[in-house]
């Protein structure tokens, strides 16, 4: 769970925008946040996500496929990510959940990145004005 200084709509857009997207995460991302649309995220310039939205319910929940692009233990679209927001005073709580992980190497591997870049977009976000 991540605390953000920020509205559940900002913090929304910052999930489906890729020019916001990639404000916390990767160097560039195409997002068709409809269900049944493309997700495609470029995390390094080596390290590419693939899946498909799956649930779009503004500005409370993101629900969506995951994996990587030649990736034999999390291929595109084999693992589910769902984020949910809610209000908490002036701010979110941001709720992530990465489930469909085949084995515990890969679900520390994945809970350390979400929390880096969760962590990203929330000292994004606290800075802004």
């Amino acid at each position: 769970m991540q605390e953000i200084a920020a509205s559940p709509e900002t913090v929304f857009s910052y999930l489906v925008e890729p020019a916001k997207f990639t404000a916390w995460m990767g160097v560039g991302a195409e997002l068709d946040p409809r269900p049944g649309g493309r997700v495609r995220i470029d995390v390094d310039g080596e390290h590419i996500a693939v899946g498909e939205f799956v649930t779009v319910d503004p500005p409370h929940r993101v629900v969506m496929t995951w994996g990587w692009e030649n990736n034999r233990s999390v291929p595109p679209g084999s693992t589910t990510v769902e984020i949910s927001l809610k209000p908490h005073g002036r701010g979110t709580l941001l709720h992530l959940r990465h489930t469909g992980l085949p084995d515990e190497k890969e679900r520390r591997s994945h809970q350390g990145g979400w929390n880096q870049y969760t962590g990203n977009m929330a000292a994004l976000l606290n800075r802004r004005p």
